[in-house]
């Protein structure tokens, strides 16, 4: 089968080797070196991922790598046939963007860590497109003890850092997600993002499995767009919350993760509940992943939008045991062709 369009580039996720695996209890890391291997060799009728984005933090890449460092990690992946996208930011470990002044210039730093490598992989050529991904690193029940002192707060410390990506070149996207403070609902995300002010900046992360349940209003019950007790069967009511979601998101939207979500909350080890990624093929899985992508792909008019040059597969909190079954990989990969063929581009401009 083949496919005329080229664009949105086909990535996946490292770190689902990483998050929520590791602490005490919880399944084993899985290295860069085989998370690398297991992209590489998925393919379907032909076609396979044209690259990977990265987690910034160890086992699989140290925050404060050297320039050497880099440049054999840039060379790993080329090896692969790979390009590097979207880069994470390890903001959680030191930081916090609504902490006191500590915790908040811990933020900044890991920010301005993750630029560097950012920037350094795209003078080494192997990095075409990405942002560099972050979240307040907060949670909801803290945030909560002032929403809006905390919500400008949060700004004051992403304008700080969209300073510092300003510096390398590079922009920040905020993954809205449930146990975020202040990011924890569309709206709050939303009116975050307005507060931080840094459009072309400062843009929004959007995941098809965490973003499902912005509708539903997990963790902000006054923000639900679909009702109490909705009927999963009732296609038409999901389309229009997520017309109504992706309208008010979209404009924001530089980054995509594609997933499917069963409507259900999940952690895994250290990691905060929050949207639980499904398999591509999970029966219970709510999301239509070819059109569905497209409300975040296409705009009101159904119009591509073009913002993201690539689109990545974020497979977070899979058991191991998943992760290392090639046929789950291919699996994906087919799904996100499928993405690609409805939503995708052929050329530049």
């Amino acid at each position: 089968m083949s496919n005329a369009n080229l664009y949105p580039k086909l990535h996946n996720a490292m770190w689902p080797g990483l998050v929520g695996k590791g602490s005490p209890g919880a399944e084993p890391f899985i290295d860069l070196d085989t998370m690398l291997d297991l992209t590489a060799k998925a393919e379907v009728n032909g076609q396979k991922f044209d690259g990977v984005d990265l987690f910034l933090y160890d086992p699989h890449t140290n925050i404060d790598i050297s320039d050497d460092g880099i440049k054999a990690l840039a060379e790993k992946i080329a090896g692969k046939g790979f390009v590097v996208g979207s880069v994470v930011a390890p903001v959680w470990f030191d930081g916090n963007a609504m902490g006191d002044d500590a915790k908040r210039a811990g933020w900044v730093t890991a920010v301005k860590k993750a630029c560097r490598i950012g920037q350094k992989l795209r003078e080494l050529g192997i990095r075409p497109y990405g942002i560099v991904r972050i979240d307040s690193a907060a949670g909801v029940a803290d945030w909560d003890k002032d929403p809006v002192g905390n919500t400008k707060l949060i700004a004051q410390t992403f304008r700080e850092g969209a300073a510092v990506a300003a510096d390398h070149g590079e922009r920040l996207a905020a993954e809205g997600e449930i146990c975020w403070g202040g990011m924890h609902s569309w709206k709050n995300m939303v009116n975050l993002l307005e507060e931080t002010d840094r459009p072309g900046l400062v843009g929004f992360q959007a995941d098809m499995a965490h973003t499902l349940l912005y509708t539903l209003g997990y963790n902000a019950e006054k923000h639900a767009i679909l009702p109490a007790g909705y009927d999963w069967k009732n296609k038409n009511t999901l389309l229009s919350a997520l017309k109504k979601l992706t309208k008010a998101l979209r404009p924001w939207t530089i980054d995509f993760h594609v997933a499917q979500n069963d409507a259900t909350v999940k952690g895994s080890g250290g990691h905060d509940k929050t949207g639980k990624h499904c398999q591509v093929d999970d029966p219970n899985g709510k999301l239509d992943i070819p059109m569905h992508a497209g409300y975040w792909l296409r705009d009101e008019n159904r119009n591509l939008t073009k913002a993201c040059m690539h689109i990545c597969w974020d497979g977070c909190m899979f058991p191991n045991e998943v992760l290392m079954k090639q046929d789950t990989w291919n699996k994906i990969l087919g799904a996100m062709i499928a993405v690609r063929e409805k939503h995708g581009w052929s050329t530049l401009g």
